[in-house]
């Protein structure tokens, strides 16, 4: 059964070299899109990654992956926004990542698609009103 997982991996100095990326496709056979990554030669560093494939595969690969000291966590964060509230002026749009944001063409409204959010704030800071917030 195919499964679908966001994941935020934590490198640290030891193991921002590693190929994991190469690794989790090719020995797991996992579709993998890197959502957002800030990884430095020789400092700690994080990498947000959607990640796509049987349920054995993403279980054997998370367990490659601490085992090479790569810290693993779930992504749950997304945002949330005020919809009554929203003008649809679209600012928010250019600074989402993932466009999980995206202007509907035909009713000319900002939607957000949740699936596609990895809850970064970049749109938080955008929104003019202020209406769109990370959930404590």
């Amino acid at each position: 059964m195919k499964k679908r997982l966001k994941i935020v991996l934590h490198f640290s100095k030891d193991t921002w070299d590693k190929a994991v990326i190469c690794d989790l496709i090719k020995k797991y056979d996992l579709i993998v899109n890197i959502l957002k990554a800030q990884i430095y030669p020789r400092m700690e560093g994080n990498a947000v990654l959607d990640i796509e494939g049987k349920e054995e595969n993403i279980k054997e690969a998370l367990k490659y992956l601490k085992q090479l000291g790569i810290n693993v966590k779930p992504l749950e964060l997304t945002i949330d926004r005020e919809e009554e509230k929203c003008v649809h002026c679209g600012f928010c749009l250019p600074a989402c990542p993932t466009n999980a944001l995206y202007m509907d063409m035909k009713s000319r409204e900002v939607k957000l698609d949740k699936s596609k959010c990895v809850g970064c704030g970049a749109c938080v800071l955008m929104c003019p009103l202020r209406i769109i917030y990370l959930p404590i």
